[in-house]
């Protein structure tokens, strides 16, 4: 019975936790969007954005969950995409990746 306790406790508090920001984007604001069947969170913060899928894919789902990270991040700003982020505030994900993206916004 104990056991059980536990791990509905743990679960119920790193389900909560839900999408964050990378601490370049603390204080932005958080768009939740639908693109391409799927939903991202996509943080702004002036002409930069990190967007964050939230839902599980399989593995022949990534190239349109990248079509929707780009989709995303344009539907959220109302601007268009003119490069991957660079410097410090740049992706450390690897170039390809479905789960995560930050992008430089042209307004």
């Amino acid at each position: 019975m104990r056991r059980v306790s536990i791990w509905m406790v743990t679960s119920v508090l790193l389900g909560g936790c839900g999408a964050s920001p990378a601490p370049q984007f603390f204080g932005a604001a958080r768009h939740d969007v639908m693109a391409q069947g799927l939903r991202y969170a996509v943080f702004v913060k002036g002409d930069a954005v990190e967007v964050i899928r939230l839902d599980s894919i399989g593995r022949r789902d990534h190239a349109r969950a990248r079509a929707g990270l780009l989709e995303a991040a344009e539907a959220a700003t109302g601007c268009r995409i003119s490069g991957p982020l660079g410097g410090f505030a740049r992706s450390p994900s690897l170039p390809g990746d479905s789960g995560e993206a930050r992008y430089l916004m042209d307004c």
